[in-house]
């Protein structure tokens, strides 16, 4: 009754949720790990544990990413002098940049600020990717006036978003 206490207490008061059957197979996986070491004197290949164990390798990895510790994006990896840096210098997010969300933001309000025909000349021409004469000929008039109603578009967005 204690021990079951104590790994409902370990489980239920641990930084992040992990499944109990994960949890599980990282129990077993470190206590035949701990067994294979002193068996052989020297750390155990993850094949060895799978063999020991019949979990497959990919379970066996994963049990044991999931248990780590996690750490703070803001712990340090470098000093030097007083210039540290950050893990959170070290990753990147390409589908979320910082900075672009501000832009489209104001984006999203300068277009709030021009005609329905220019929202759609400039989507033709900048979400579209099609050129001026391509967008003249889809909505009937020409090359030169689409080029006048972008300009005049992009030229009322950037007044209204500065």
């Amino acid at each position: 009754m204690i021990i079951g206490e104590i790994k409902r207490h370990l489980r239920d008061n641990n930084s992040l949720r992990i499944s109990r059957s994960l949890r599980d197979i990282a129990y077993k996986v470190l206590n035949t790990k701990e067994f294979l070491a002193k068996k052989y004197s020297r750390e155990p290949t993850i094949q060895e544990i799978a063999d020991a164990t019949n979990f497959k390798k990919q379970d066996i990895i994963q049990a044991i990413k999931a248990m780590q510790e996690p750490i703070s994006l803001f712990e340090p990896v470098y000093y030097e002098n007083t210039d540290d840096v950050f893990l959170m210098d070290q990753i990147s997010d390409e589908k979320d940049n910082t900075d672009d969300w501000v832009d489209n933001i104001c984006i999203n309000q300068g277009l709030k600020k021009i005609s329905d025909r220019e929202k759609l000349i400039l989507k033709l021409r900048f979400f579209n990717g099609k050129t001026q004469t391509e967008v003249a000929n889809e909505i009937g008039i020409s090359q030169a006036q689409i080029s006048r109603l972008e300009k005049n578009a992009l030229k009322n967005i950037k007044k209204h978003i500065q």
